[in-house]
């Protein structure tokens, strides 16, 4: 028997879209409005900063001529292929999981595109405090980061509940 599409947690493929539609009306605005590396104060703690990140997370092998490009992007293709599988197998009602995933998969196909079009990822959010700031990003890795945190979050809240309903079949 055939399960239907809307039956896995491809039911939340829509969440894909959206963040990867963000995403990239987002670096579209930065590129059409801001001159790389320019600065916009948002609040005292928070600047729009426009940055090419040839690399990874905190510009992890940047500098390596090229060749991460194209490793970056096949890692891309590969996460996003195996949370999709992960997807189809998961049923819709596990939304934490399938949330997790769109969001990663929005993540990595929203620098997929970026590293494939321009060579290089847009990013734009910087956060400070006094003369430190974190690691310039954008909406693509919030997506990636939240995700994340969503599994780790969904491995603790689901031991416990699997242990609940163990005891209530005993």
């Amino acid at each position: 028997m055939r399960k239907s599409l809307f039956a896995t947690g491809l039911r939340w493929l829509w969440l894909v879209v959206v963040v990867i539609g963000i995403d990239l009306a987002s670096k579209l605005w930065v590129m059409n409005n801001m001159a790389l590396h320019e600065t916009i104060p948002i609040v005292p703690y928070f600047n729009l900063f426009y940055a090419h990140n040839f690399g990874a997370a905190f510009s992890f092998l940047a500098d390596k001529g090229g060749w991460q490009r194209w490793f970056f992007a096949g890692i891309a293709i590969a996460i996003a292929v195996a949370l999709l599988v992960m997807m189809y197998r998961t049923a819709a009602s596990q939304k934490i999981n399938n949330i997790a995933y769109a969001l990663i998969i929005g993540g990595a196909l929203g620098n997929l595109f970026d590293r494939a079009w321009h060579g290089f990822v847009v990013d734009f959010i910087d956060f400070y405090i006094g003369g430190w700031h974190f690691a310039t990003f954008n909406i693509a890795d919030c997506g990636i980061c939240v995700g994340a945190a969503l599994i780790v979050l969904e491995g603790f809240i689901t031991p416990s509940g699997k242990q609940a309903k163990q005891k209530g079949k005993a």
